[in-house]
């Protein structure tokens, strides 16, 4: 026999109440389970740059549609920040005309929030930029950034190579040697020197 130290508690009318402990006299009521409400705020999460928010909330040209499609493009981003998804389904999701979502999407592009990526079938995969928010792993983020910035740096040191070239006012071809002694060959220059040594070598029968 399961000993137990609760007993019934009845009120004035003899219906049970709850419980009570025999040896401390505490009352207990009945337990109540409640159904589990679904909270529409935790399926997914994006990490965000606070400055970023606030630099989109400062910005006039980010106007009301344009937040929302913002908005919605965040809330429905794959690993990596990635994202296909039609003109048109974005504004049927939205109930927004197409003009419309176009609109905003231009007015993001230009802003490099939203990064076009390649086509896929009929649309374009688009990329939240990372600056602004980040889906995925924290050392997938550090390789992204670590990535643009290597390329920025060799963009930057091509610019500066060019213009170092163009002040010491050398040939194409002296530029060309030195670009290959330096391992820097321009594609484009070596194609120009090479179609104007045909053009020289061209002569009349």
């Amino acid at each position: 026999m399961v000993l137990t130290r609760l007993k019934p508690l009845y009120d004035r009318t003899g219906r049970i109440k709850g419980y009570v402990d025999k040896y401390t006299g505490e009352e207990y009521g009945f337990p109540v389970i409640l159904g589990k409400k679904r909270n529409p705020y935790i399926k997914g999460w994006v990490m965000n740059s606070q400055e970023a928010m606030v630099a989109l909330a400062k910005d006039k040209d980010i106007k009301g549609e344009t937040h929302r499609v913002l908005w919605f493009i965040g809330g429905i981003l794959d690993f990596e920040n990635w994202v296909q998804l039609s003109i048109t389904e974005i504004g049927n999701e939205l109930d927004l005309k197409q003009q419309s979502v176009s609109r905003a999407m231009k007015v993001l592009e230009n802003k490099e929030i939203i990064l076009r990526g390649p086509k896929v079938g009929r649309s374009y995969a688009f990329m939240l930029n990372p600056n602004f928010g980040w889906k995925g792993k924290v050392k997938n983020l550090e390789d992204y950034r670590k990535q643009k910035e290597d390329e920025e740096n060799n963009r930057r040191n091509r610019e500066r190579y060019e213009e170092n070239l163009k002040s010491a006012q050398l040939s194409k071809e002296d530029q060309l040697i030195m670009a290959i002694k330096q391992k820097k060959v321009d594609i484009e220059k070596l194609y120009d020197l090479l179609t104007k040594g045909e053009k020289t070598n061209d002569d009349p029968e």
